[in-house]
């Protein structure tokens, strides 16, 4: 599934002409490597962006510190900005951002391990978030799961 995704992504951004960059946190880079794994992904891959501590977040993507201490790094906000920065750190036309709990520590009542937000942010369009429960998994199925759903809304916002 994922690598018919991925092919599905890197096809409709080289017929629109649109490079893809995308901000990882739990998924520390997977959604980038589904895409590479693609032959003929430099038509469509500009670059991407790793940034798993809240201080890569706010150094490498802009996003703000007081948002992430407003809000929490998985939040709603913190995904829409990590888009945005993606888009205005990079050459592309399309960002992706997903930032979540991946577990199997770190959750707590209002934020529980499998809380994951996504944001797409295209250049001249609104940023679209999404927020994803996977409940009842283990870490590398939410982080499978989270890259699906990554490369999904990719391949919708393009379609």
């Amino acid at each position: 599934m994922r690598a018919k995704l991925a092919a599905q992504v890197i096809d409709r951004a080289r017929e629109a002409q649109i490079m893809i960059t995308a901000a990882e946190s739990c998924t520390g880079g997977l959604v980038m490597a589904a895409l590479t794994d693609i032959a003929g992904a430099s038509d469509a891959v500009d670059r991407g962006f790793v940034t798993y501590s809240n201080a890569a977040k706010s150094e490498l993507l802009g996003v703000p510190a007081e948002l992430i201490d407003a809000h929490g790094a998985v939040s709603q906000a913190v995904a829409q900005a990590m888009a945005e920065g993606a888009l205005a750190r990079s050459q592309a036309g399309i960002a992706v951002s997903v930032t979540g709990i991946a577990g199997p520590g770190g959750g707590s009542p209002g934020k529980p391990v499998g809380l994951v937000w996504f944001g797409v942010a295209r250049a001249g369009a609104a940023t679209q978030t999404v927020e994803k429960r996977f409940a009842g998994t283990t870490r590398a199925d939410i982080r499978a799961a989270s890259v699906e759903t990554a490369l999904q809304l990719l391949t919708d916002a393009l379609a």
